[in-house]
């Protein structure tokens, strides 16, 4: 008699091994396209304004916390609120970094839409080139992936999952780039286990 306990521990592996092979192709096809991007938002006089709606949303708000802890200026912009009023948060010393899977969603391409005619560069994150999101950007990073880690394949796990990864490459780059130093991420985080951890091994 099969144990069904297998079957779960089956589903989540093939959604872990799913993920693994998007990142795996993912890190292949990085390119000029990524270092564009982070010298960009190094060069940056503004903010980068990240953001996005529904799952991409979650993940452009992780995106700007990471890139904040790490001595970027960068903040969320919920892309629905930037239709109604938020769009002057953007100036045009800014850079949008904008996340839409499909890139053909309707309140980010308007928001990227406003970006460019405000004179703001745009990085898109998407898996179309040829998306309507991927025309008003500067820059395209690709989110593509073969399938997503569900067996449903429309559950945004795999893309989101390249989503987070790209945000992180982003930040580890410009860590190294800006010469950025535990004393430095220790500066921005006075409270909490990580402030007394760096204190600790200093």
């Amino acid at each position: 008699m099969k144990n069904p306990n297998e079957s779960i521990v089956a589903i989540g592996r093939s959604a872990i091994a799913k993920e693994i092979r998007a990142l795996e192709a993912l890190e292949a096809r990085l390119d000029d396209s990524f270092t564009q991007a982070v010298k960009l938002i190094a060069a940056c006089r503004g903010r980068l304004i990240v953001t996005g709606i529904g799952k991409s949303g979650h993940v452009a708000r992780k995106i700007a916390a990471t890139l904040t802890s790490t001595g970027t200026r960068a903040i969320f912009l919920h892309a629905a609120e930037a239709l109604h009023g938020d769009l002057g948060i953007i100036a045009p010393e800014d850079v949008l970094l904008a996340l839409s899977y499909s890139g053909e969603t309707e309140e980010v391409v308007r928001v990227a839409e406003y970006a460019k005619t405000n004179g703001s560069a745009t990085i898109a994150m998407t898996a179309s080139a040829h998306s309507s999101l991927a025309h008003h950007a500067d820059i395209i990073l690709s989110t593509r992936v073969e399938e997503e880690g569900s067996i449903l394949d429309i559950v945004p796990t795999a893309s989101t999952t390249l989503q987070i990864a790209l945000g992180d490459a982003i930040a580890a780059a410009l860590i190294e780039l800006r010469g950025f130093q535990a004393t430095d991420f220790a500066r921005l985080h006075p409270g909490g286990y990580i402030e007394k951890r760096l204190h600790t091994d200093n």
